[in-house]
């Protein structure tokens, strides 16, 4: 079962966001005096309604009502306005915030380990900055705005009761002990499913990428119903959560549907007793029932909102899960600060690898090799020798739980992000065409290259003639919904990359692999020339490779069992020699 990135308990989540409040102090003053001003004025407007029953009452004349006209206007102006840019000022502050998530969300998750990206897959990852950051983001705007506005409006209606007489004030607060029940009921039921609700979308995005990232396999292979199968099952599951939570809010209605009946219904009974008594004018019990009453539609979307806020909740969460996964990158995590060691030179060393995924069985066992500056060294095994793990220790895309890899003297882990790609790259079997014009593509590995550098690098791995055949040259779009280049064709754009890089070490995972037999001699003729007087580790798919390397490494089960010249471990009849007759005779093991 593929699993899930971590996911941040509320603890840590809502400290989160405490921490992204606090560090914008100003924005969110500002913000909140403006809705406490929108608050007053929609406030301001019941408050003298009271006192125009009371002069009516009484017989004023008709002039008294032309100053209680004037305030409610003003009032009713001031507050559109300033309910109109309080929505205005929460939805930047939250957009603000946002954005900063989702950076460092896409940060994080460019920083994780590959084994970990492969382990959970690209669905919970894509749900997560794709679904999950539209749910805050829909909140953001939508309903935190309103959220905040209706508290506002219904403390400063409280207060306002309370002033016009305590009693009525305190029948006003009768019903919130019924709405604090309710949400007592509803938010412990409600949250755990929130988080299911958004697992089952993350699990259901999962199953929809893979289905059409293999969509040639699966066509290939006639799956196409157990691939609809599975996605009916991920719908399924999703959508009975999703009617489980709108079971629960719609009771959640009926409660608060209730504490609202009750509250009227007190203040509607102490305002008559209060009245009849003397005690308070027909006025200020009026203007305390308009009060509350005016309170219900504030008090429902607060309440209601609950499901949006708890829905955001959830995929906040999530964000944060990702945000705050340790880093193993060594010294250059974020925030570290970075070292100032630079390489002596350009030699590889690889010193008593080890390595295991997760934890379990080593993969590598003590692995020691040294490759000198400007040489060649071919890597070659059976399938599941550790060839590809070693070469991915070796470009630093991996950390190896002991030993270290060096370049020039300097650790790998004690590089810089910046330091790192200027020391060693990789070119590994699946290179992706990212789309847009194909100069931009290359200029990926330096963007301030300029177009000759472009065509320079092109044409040093036999790419130029044919680039030049596109429509528009390196200005041809390609990638996905372009131009759709061919496995051998997207290589030669990587090992172009490379060329214009231009690290001291290269490392190659099986990087003519995906060629075919056609183009094989082509491309490793490319990658010959992308590699000329570069330190070099080659993870030899065709043996032809290791032919050509200076030396040859012998790997299996994750140990070094052969090492030397490639004529000399064929004379020698040990596993290479196998490997190399297996070759010959069309049946190679890999």
């Amino acid at each position: 079962m593929t699993e899930l990135l971590p996911i941040a308990d509320s603890a840590r989540t809502w400290n989160w966001l405490r921490r992204a409040l606090i560090h914008r102090p100003r924005d969110v003053s500002f913000t909140l005096a403006v809705g406490l001003v929108g608050a007053a004025m929609s406030v301001v407007p019941i408050y003298v309604l009271g006192a125009l029953v009371d002069r009516v009452a009484d017989g004023e004349p008709t002039s008294s009502i032309v100053p209680i006209a004037v305030v409610i206007t003003i009032a009713a102006l001031l507050g559109g306005l300033a309910s109109g840019f309080s929505s205005y000022l929460v939805a930047k502050l939250g957009e603000g915030i946002l954005a900063e998530l989702r950076e460092l969300t896409v940060l994080r998750a460019l920083r994780l380990p590959t084994p970990v990206l492969e382990r959970v897959g690209k669905g919970d990852l894509l749900s997560r900055v794709g679904a999950d950051v539209a749910a805050i983001g829909k909140a953001v705007t939508d309903v935190v705005p309103t959220m905040i506005s209706s508290l506002l409006l219904g403390v400063l209606s409280i207060v306002a009761m309370l002033g016009l007489d305590w009693r009525l004030g305190l029948a006003g607060l009768v019903s919130v002990p019924m709405y604090a029940v309710a949400l007592r009921w509803y938010l412990p039921k409600s949250a755990p499913r929130y988080a299911e609700e958004r697992q089952a979308i993350a699990a259901r995005s999962q199953v929809l990428v893979e289905s059409m990232v293999g969509i040639r396999t699966v066509h290939a292979y006639g799956l196409e119903r157990r691939h609809l199968r599975a996605v009916d099952e991920a719908s399924a599951r999703a959508l009975d959560i999703s009617v489980d939570v709108f079971t629960l809010f719609t009771r959640f209605s009926g409660r608060v549907n209730r504490a609202e009946f009750f509250g009227l219904t007190v203040i509607l009974v102490v305002g008559f007793v209060l009245v009849r008594s003397g005690d308070v004018s027909v006025g200020q019990s009026a203007a305390a029932a308009l009060l509350f009453h005016r309170l219900f539609n504030p008090i429902g979307m607060l309440l209601f909102t609950f499901d949006e806020v708890q829905d955001a909740g959830a995929s906040l969460a999530r964000l944060v899960g990702v945000v705050e996964i340790a880093d193993t990158k060594g010294p250059d995590s974020i925030g570290a600060v970075p070292t100032e060691s630079r390489p002596a030179g350009a030699d590889l060393d690889l010193r008593e690898i080890e390595y295991s995924y997760d934890g379990g069985e080593p993969v590598l066992h003590g692995v020691s090799i040294h490759i000198a500056a400007g040489s060649r060294v071919a890597l070659v095994g059976s399938t599941g020798a550790g060839k590809s793990t070693l070469a991915a220790i070796a470009a630093g895309v991996l950390v190896p739980d002991h030993g270290s890899a060096l370049v020039g003297g300097v650790a790998l882990a004690d590089m810089t992000a910046e330091q790192l790609p200027t020391q060693v790259a990789i070119v590994s079997q699946e290179v992706h065409v990212f789309a847009g014009p194909l100069i931009e593509d290359i200029r990926l590995a330096r963007p301030s290259a300029t177009a000759d550098e472009v065509s320079a690098a092109l044409d040093s791995v036999g790419a130029l003639d044919w680039v030049r055949s596109l429509p528009n040259g390196l200005q041809t779009e390609v990638g996905e919904g372009a131009d759709d280049l061919s496995a051998a064709k997207a290589q030669q754009l990587a090992l172009a990359r490379l060329v214009l890089l231009d690290p001291a070490v290269a490392v190659l995972d099986e990087a003519t692999a995906e060629a075919g037999s056609l183009g094989a001699r082509f491309l490793e003729q490319s990658a010959a020339a992308a590699t000329k007087g570069r330190t070099t580790l080659v993870v030899a798919h065709r043996l032809t490779q290791a032919v050509a390397a200076d030396r040859v490494i012998v790997l299996e089960h994750g140990r070094i069992v052969e090492e030397g010249a490639h004529a000399d471990l064929v004379q020698a009849d040990g596993r290479y020699a196998q490997l190399w007759s297996a070759w010959q005779t069309g049946g190679i093991e890999r």
